[in-house]
């Protein structure tokens, strides 16, 4: 139990269980529209502009956004934040991506599909190794910030809150697919924006901009220093971390090809627009602690005891509601992109190619069960807070930036190049986190990635036809 918490276990309780109730139901009524597999995996490929925007917008707000932001701020200081913020660049570049993803591979079903047609079946599997990797590492992450939501603001036991959130996610994921997480999405959006809103100025009208900046120059004056070395480094780290994590993860890719044509680019670049701000919101939360004189037990438990302090037990409700939609809403499009992924290109793909839709249909709800319940299982023993989990994925994404850009916009390249850029750029980034720190992994991953394959384009005598991509509908074993 948590003696700082402030919500009463009563209403905590009422909370999870009244929003719990209702993406469960949503996710069920939305379901309801699914005639095919197409239907359940990709929405029937038609999803309009407003949706569209709602769900890359609340997909990319995790509870790794509205409380890792404010743990970065707290340890990092305004370049914390601000390096968090950059994550919106990966959207705004995807926008373009997006678009030809869909133009070049109308009939795709994920990003496997691409890896595996422009660079060959070695490349596809080290990719996936990849995919799966980040994949799992995310979803542990989400299942933990829940945990932590619940035991930090409430007292109610870490695994518990953990449990609830997983089992709620799984359920509404598993009875609609892909248009039961896009419509949940745009919910669960509206109340993100509101209470991160809500917060930020009941902040700046308790608290004020100069005495947060004096008692921070007073008590913690790196957090002002833009020129903190460590600061510096996560700055550029998460600007290549958020990238990796977009252009590989099939969460994004799912998307694309999910969108209504000509939906893409405008709906990833407004949705980038939008997360912009978030984590800096997020972030300007925590720089409150120590004005308000709060203790804090964790890093990753500063934004939301920080709200409790300044509003009480509305405070508390107004974050958990935020946080608890953020989750969901992220948690959510893992699940079923990551099933797409395993049911595509490892069940389809390596498994049994000659599955029926019907069996696919059957196997892609035991995968949406299998992976809830594996994430459970591995965020129970709570073993190290959120952004050392998260960044330890950075050396993985980032290595396969260079691959996906240079594919898809240049007819070089050979998987062999692709492959060891991958392979490379991961070991080097594992090296640099374990080295060095969680905040420069990425940015050695994708250094080590561009150098190999620009060397290997280069020299490369291989001409891809791209008319090949057009053909492609799902993975062959």
């Amino acid at each position: 139990m948590n003696p700082d918490a402030v919500l009463s276990t009563p209403i905590a309780v009422t909370i999870v269980v009244v929003f719990s109730v209702l993406w469960v139901a949503l996710g069920w009524w939305l379901g309801r529209a699914n005639r095919s597999l197409e239907d359940y995996m990709l929405a029937g490929r038609h999803v309009g502009m407003g949706l569209a925007t709602a769900t890359a917008m609340a997909t990319w707000v995790t509870a790794n956004t509205t409380m890792t932001a404010p743990q970065l701020a707290y340890q990092l200081g305004i370049w914390g934040m601000v390096g968090y913020s950059l994550g919106a660049v990966g959207l705004l570049l995807f926008a373009p991506m997006a678009k030809r993803i869909r133009e070049m591979i109308p009939n795709g079903y994920t990003s496997g599909d691409f890896i595996r047609v422009r660079y060959g079946k070695f490349a596809w599997r080290v990719f996936l190794l990849i995919s799966l990797f980040y994949a799992l590492g995310w979803l542990v992450s989400l299942a933990m910030a829940g945990g932590i939501l619940v035991e930090s603001l409430s007292g109610i036991p870490y695994a518990w809150g953990m449990t609830v959130i997983v089992v709620t996610c799984t359920l509404y994921t598993v009875f609609g697919g892909l248009r039961a997480v896009i419509g949940t999405d745009f919910v669960q959006t509206v109340i993100i924006l509101v209470g991160l809103a809500l917060l930020a100025g009941l902040v700046i009208t308790e608290v004020g901009f100069e005495p947060m900046h004096q008692r921070l120059a007073e008590e913690r004056p790196g957090l002002l220093n833009l020129l903190l070395p460590a600061s510096l480094m996560f700055l550029f780290n998460n600007l290549f971390f958020g990238v990796g994590e977009i252009f590989h993860s099939n969460v994004w890719w799912s998307r694309a090809f999910a969108f209504g044509e000509g939906v893409g680019f405008r709906a990833y670049l407004l949705a980038g627009l939008m997360w912009l701000p978030v984590p800096i919101v997020a972030g300007f939360i925590a720089l409150a602690a120590p004005v308000l004189g709060v203790n804090v037990p964790s890093p990753d438990m500063v934004a939301p005891l920080v709200a409790a302090h300044l509003m009480g037990e509305v405070g508390a409700i107004v974050v958990f509601i935020v946080v608890f939609a953020a989750l969901a809403s992220s948690l959510d499009s893992l699940l079923a992109a990551t099933s797409d992924l395993l049911l595509n290109d490892i069940y389809r793909g390596h498994l049994r190619p000659a599955a029926t839709d019907v069996e696919l249909r059957r196997a892609a709800a035991w995968i949406i069960v299998a992976l809830g319940a594996l994430a459970w299982a591995l965020a129970m023993p709570r073993v190290n807070t959120l952004a050392a989990l998260l960044y330890l994925t950075g050396a993985f994404v980032a290595s396969t930036i260079w691959p996906i850009v240079f594919g898809l916009r240049w007819r070089r390249g050979s998987g062999a190049g692709a492959s060891a850029a991958m392979i490379l750029g991961t070991a080097c980034g594992l090296i640099a986190y374990n080295v060095i720190g969680f905040y420069v992994a990425a940015l050695v991953s994708a250094a080590v990635s561009l150098l190999v394959t620009a060397v290997t384009f280069w020299f490369s005598r291989q001409r891809f036809a791209f008319r090949e991509l057009a053909a492609t509908r799902a993975a062959g074993p």
